[in-house]
């Protein structure tokens, strides 16, 4: 990730950089929408958007370029302005109905050819407005939006032909088919039908109907390269568009509105007429979404720090409240998982859940500021388990993509459940979550599920060396099976928030169950190693092992990245790793910490991050990425809480006021939501645990308004040499632990961190960390595994204490040594013993035998072939 900006240049060369506080400082803006940087994250696969849309709103209307967020910062052409987008996804996604402005003969409908070249010196933005200038055609484009409809004004030089395009077979992802018709000469309707987002079997319909604010001249249409001037209609597979034509000569102007649904063409029409009426005034709807994004902005406000500061915090803000996004009509009709259409009764239907990445802070962000929308967000994926038959994953649109690993719905879902959101629906919920947990989908349904289900459930782990189609469902998208070592700690913190909601609904033998699992996570566990490490289907260490790639069997990342997987006990991680001293000093191997101390911009670069997507390479924290995203507040359980401060400020470098100021995909909001959240000096580190975990503010003031309530919080003299928490109070109480309930901070008050330029003994103590939600006991199984490797045999055993094990061979090979004494205690254990030939058996090949038994447990059987040299 380059550096270019001017913050992040003068933190590179002088440590930490120092924030002013007093008279230089920044107070809290009135209109904080002048302090948001759209462009931030349109560069070096921040894949973030300029273009504008309401907050969670169903359109985004805005430029494209090309990349995977539709616009791409370096690239020096326009070829139109489509009606959605995602911020910050890692494939080509959304982009239906690229719009754009031309003059002249329509002499190509190759995008390509009638794109424009354009300046970032001759192009703005600001939260719901873009603009910019089309030079090859002398055109000024601005757009704006309300929920549902895109907005578009073209400001034409004097010409005769002044055209507007719709490309339906065109879109950031593939179209499988379109259509489009001219319906007058104001009216211009149709469809597209795309899917396949990144390797998902995802499909989904978007129907707009675009209504002129005069009438056009001409119009024309196309299929395939050929355009036929006077055609009204086109569709099917392939390119498919239209375009009207208008004089020009007098008038300049041309506003275009465009409704969209996902129901039919009736909705985008019902949309478009009750969220506009008969209105085509350009400049009031951009006034009307300037304010409601002041509104939605306001809902924290930040004061002191340096403007560049307050930037990357406000556009951070913005951009973690773009999505998830509007799926119902204006009456509640939605597009259901089942391709029916549904109507929402108690609630406002969404969609577009990127559940791996939003169920860690996102989700609690949206909790915080918008509980109304996180309810509706909630109860909407409930409907779409209603409609489809089972929870999704990865949902775009009304359609299961398979993206990601793991088991995120379940953490979403039940951190939904303990602030009440599920109200009235918590029996259907569990019912799905239970589901989901514990069997497969249909094979005739999109989703995959929890595809290592059946390995988990029998042998407390997801082992490695499994096959898509053969033993685990393959329906597109990304598999557990081929990540079964992240999938494991991923169904375990799942199975351990799943325990909660399901003691709270008085299940309690299912939340013994769940609880168990919970702790399962340490089945991959490797003493010998100190590392989480695959298992094979033979049940032993994969070998040969580099933790730093991990064979790639944890999902975008290594075993460095996923070691502090295991939210729901921190506790319990913190004692495998030798106990709190020990963590303290794996962390400080793990974020270069003495190179934090003194160029932390400059460490951020050289020891953490290699490029965006590179996930399998360092052995040290990837801030670009959701796994190991709490990792900086694990310092807390390992009685350094000061440290998290220096690490968290550290991060915050790559947070810049440029294109590329973003930390690596923004993943609707995720990274942005991880930003705000640190800069307030909370952070919720699990779902469903119902507690923050507190650190140093980034800014002396702040204000969180939560519903009628608000938290002020208060760091006098913080700046980034002053980070270091000396004590904290709420409403004048001392708190000496490191970490707030969730109704401690929902209630709102006072909260006072005061500062100073060392490390202090708040919250060092044991008693001071924060809760850790799963205490089941270890995993208690006895059993034995086996796996042969040349003249080598792996012998693994797992107990509550310490397992003897007999070793033998059969047809005369003789196994050294014969019997093992392993001390599990509760953890899978590994030992090699060695096979020896018969006497005077000649080189060859051969088939040889092993049997280990061991006594209260199972007795395992190998036959591989032995190579003799």
């Amino acid at each position: 990730m380059r550096i270019r900006s001017a913050m992040a240049v003068s933190a590179l060369a002088a440590g930490f950089l120092t924030v002013t506080v007093g008279p230089g400082a920044q107070a809290a803006p009135a209109d904080p929408t002048t302090l948001v940087n759209p462009f931030v994250g349109t560069e070096n696969s921040g894949n973030t958007f300029p273009g504008a849309s309401a907050p969670f709103g169903m359109t985004q209307v805005s430029p494209d370029t090309g990349g995977q967020g539709g616009y791409d910062y370096d690239q020096t052409a326009i070829y139109g302005f489509s009606q959605t987008h995602l911020s910050g996804v890692g494939c080509g996604v959304m982009g239906e109905l690229p719009v754009m402005p031309t003059t002249g003969a329509v002499s190509t409908v190759d995008p390509a050819k009638y794109a424009s070249a354009y300046s970032h010196g001759d192009e703005q933005a600001t939260p719901g407005y873009y603009r910019v200038g089309l030079s090859t055609y002398g055109v000024n484009a601005e757009v704006t939006a309300t929920p549902r409809t895109g907005w578009q004004r073209y400001t034409f030089p004097a010409t005769a032909a002044a055209n507007v395009l719709f490309n339906t077979g065109r879109a950031n992802q593939s179209v499988i088919d379109s259509e489009v018709h001219i319906v007058d000469n104001h009216t211009v309707e149709g469809r597209v039908h795309d899917g396949g987002f990144c390797a998902g079997h995802d499909q989904h319909t978007v129907y707009f109907t675009a209504s002129f604010s005069r009438p056009f001249a001409s119009y024309g249409a196309w299929r395939g390269s050929t355009a036929t001037a006077g055609a009204k209609d086109a569709a099917g597979a392939g390119d498919n568009g239209a375009w009207a034509t208008f004089d020009a000569t007098t008038q300049h102007d041309v506003v275009l509105k465009v409704g969209i649904s996902y129901t039919g063409m009736a909705g985008a029409r019902a949309n478009l007429q009750q969220e506009t009426g008969s209105s085509y005034d350009f400049d009031a709807t951009k006034a009307a979404l300037h304010a409601s994004w002041v509104d939605e902005l306001n809902s924290v406000q930040v004061g002191g720090g340096a403007q560049d500061r307050q930037t990357a915090f406000y556009t951070s803000l913005y951009h973690a409240q773009l999505h998830p996004n509007l799926a119902g009509d204006v009456d509640g009709s939605y597009a259901g998982f089942d391709a029916k259409v549904h109507k929402a009764a108690d609630y406002t239907p969404y969609q577009n859940f990127s559940l791996w990445d939003t169920y860690r802070p996102q989700n609690q962000l949206l909790e915080l500021l918008h509980p109304d929308v996180a309810r509706d967000v909630a109860l909407s994926l409930v409907a779409a388990g209603r409609d489809g038959g089972w929870l999704p994953r990865w949902a775009l649109a009304n359609s299961e993509t398979n993206i990601m690993t793991g088991d995120p719905v379940t953490p979403f879902l039940v951190e939904a459940w303990t602030k009440g959101l599920l109200k009235g629906h918590e029996q259907e919920a569990y019912a799905l979550l239970r589901a989901n947990a514990t069997s497969l989908p249909p094979a005739d349904s999109q989703y995959n599920g929890r595809t290592g289900q059946p390995f988990y459930a029998d042998l407390g782990y997801i082992p490695s060396g499994l096959k898509r189609g053969v033993n685990c469902a393959d329906k597109g998208g990304d598999n557990d099976c081929d990540h079964p070592a992240s999938a494991t700690q991923e169904y375990a913190l799942a199975d351990a928030a799943l325990a909660l909601m399901a003691d709270g609904l008085g299940r309690h033998a299912d939340a013994q169950m769940f609880a168990a699992r919970g702790q399962w996570y340490r089945n991959l566990w490797d003493s010998s190693t100190g590392q989480f490490r695959p298992r094979t289907t033979d049940g032993t260490w994969l070998t040969p092992y580099d933790p730093v790639p991990a064979d790639h069997q944890f999902h975008e990342g290594g075993a460095y990245q996923y070691q502090w997987l295991a939210p729901q006990d921190p506790a319990g991680l913190v004692q495998l790793m030798g106990g709190r001293k020990s963590t303290e000093q794996r962390l400080d191997a793990f974020f270069a910490y003495p190179h934090l101390l003194t160029d932390p911009a400059r460490a951020v670069h050289d020891d953490w991050i290699s490029s965006p997507y590179d996930y399998y390479s360092k052995a040290t924290y990837n801030p670009n990425n959701e796994p190991d995203l709490l990792a900086p507040y694990m310092y807390l359980w390992a009685g350094a809480p000061a440290k998290t401060a220096t690490v968290v400020r550290a991060a915050m470098t790559l947070f810049t006021n440029g294109p590329d100021g973003m930390t690596g995909n923004d993943d609707l909001g995720t990274m942005s939501a991880w930003y705000v959240f640190s800069s307030l000096g909370l952070y919720p580190t699990t779902s469903g645990g119902n507690f923050l975990a507190l650190s140093s503010p980034q800014f002396p003031t702040a204000t969180v308004h939560i519903g009628q309530r608000q938290l002020t919080i208060s760091a006098p003299g913080v700046t980034d040499v002053n980070r270091y928490v000396q004590n904290v109070s709420l409403d004048g109480r001392g708190v000496a632990r490191s970490w707030l309930g969730w109704d401690d901070v929902s209630r709102g008050g006072t909260l006072r961190v005061n500062v100073g330029s060392a490390p202090s003994a708040w919250a060092t103590s044991p008693s001071a960390e924060p809760p850790s939600i799963n205490h089941a006991a270890p995993d208690s199984r006895r059993h034995v595994d086996a796996s042969i490797r040349g003249l080598n045999v792996d012998v693994l055993g797992q107990a509550p204490g310490t397992l003897p094990v007999s070793i033998s061979a059969a047809d005369g090979w003789t196994v050294h040594p014969g019997a093992l004494l392993l001390k599990s205690n509760h953890l899978p254990v590994q030992q090699t013993v060695t096979l020896t030939p018969p006497p005077g058996a000649p080189p060859g090949s051969y088939q040889v035998t092993v049997t280990v038994t061991a006594p209260g447990a199972n007795t395992v059987t190998r036959t591989a072939p032995v190579q003799l040299p």
